[in-house]
């Protein structure tokens, strides 16, 4: 496979940092990827050479945007892989803007052919991938935790503080929101619940049974969207989160194909759901026809008396 002189990657998380700077590792030569963290020093892991904001107290991120395209000016890598959130969209078009080149969204799978990095991602609801190509002399990629397998999280041997500047934004304020605190990416089991539970506090259900089997809940896109069961952190799908579980359980989901992109690279796919003819039955390997308020309170006393 081809491979790139060098990749700068930019992530807000440990586990964005983690999952990106080991992808990079696998598309450039002799490991020439260089981590911007946007947070605390502790968790700029993953590359030799890191360059950190710091914990983001006091300032806007936009106010370091100036020093991440002086960064990527100086050391012209070929690629930059920013993680896919809020912020990482906003830099990943910021860096776009600044040279003249496109944002690749989304990824899904990245590959490096004749120089040049060819992207895909899922389009029209996950109906069809699109092939993208990076142009210019910097190709801009967004990519979702998932999509690499993390690194060891090494320590950089180098570590360089990026400066702000004013920009006219100021921070005014931080409320912290409750969110899913743990990483689906990462969990080995997820029970992802849909609509088909008809109430928020049927979830109980769901969760009573992830934690007889050791795994993680999550939701389709309508019950953390539409319905506000569950935080968006949780939303299992074709732009919420790309799942590699050993197991995958869908309760109550249809499986519309928006939502299977996110879990179709689990090892192993399991379905309950009343209705026969839901889509999820034509994507898993196993699948139990009928009503999930029997199913699943029956599956968590097996589960709990075999320990």
């Amino acid at each position: 496979m081809d491979k790139l002189n060098k990749i700068i990657v930019i992530a807000e998380t440990a586990v964005g940092a983690a999952e990106l700077t080991n992808g990079a590792k696998e598309l450039v030569n002799d490991d020439s990827v260089i981590l911007v963290y946007c947070g605390a020093e502790e968790f700029a892991k993953g590359a030799e050479i890191a360059y950190i904001t710091g914990e983001l107290s006091n300032n806007s991120l936009i106010s370091f945007f100036p020093a991440i395209i002086e960064l990527i000016k100086e050391q012209q890598p070929d690629i930059v892989l920013a993680q896919t959130t809020k912020n990482g969209r906003l830099i990943a078009a910021s860096i776009a803007a600044n040279f003249y080149t496109n944002t690749m969204t989304d990824t899904m799978d990245i590959r490096i052919e004749n120089g040049e990095a060819i992207s895909k991602r899922m389009v029209y609801g996950g109906a069809a991938i699109l092939t993208e190509k990076g142009i210019g002399n910097v190709a801009v990629a967004c990519v979702p935790t998932g999509v690499f397998e993390p690194g060891n999280g090494q320590k950089p041997s180098i570590i360089y503080a990026l400066d702000p500047v004013e920009t006219g934004i100021k921070l005014i304020e931080k409320r912290e929101k409750k969110v899913q605190t743990v990483d689906l990416s990462a969990a080995k089991n997820v029970v992802s619940v849909g609509r088909g539970f008809g109430d928020k506090q049927n979830l109980q259900l769901a969760r009573d049974f992830a934690l007889a089997i050791g795994a993680e809940v999550g939701c389709s896109r309508p019950v953390a969207e539409e319905e506000k069961w569950m935080p968006k952190e949780a939303y299992i799908g074709v732009s919420g989160k790309i799942l590699k579980p050993d197991v995958y359980i869908g309760v109550g989901v249809s499986g519309q194909v928006q939502h299977m992109v996110g879990a179709s690279q689990a090892d192993t796919i399991i379905a309950i759901n009343k209705d026969k003819g839901a889509p999820i039955f034509q994507h898993c390997d196993y699948g139990l026809v009928g009503d999930l308020n029997i199913i699943l309170p029956a599956l968590t006393k097996l589960f709990n008396n075999s320990h």
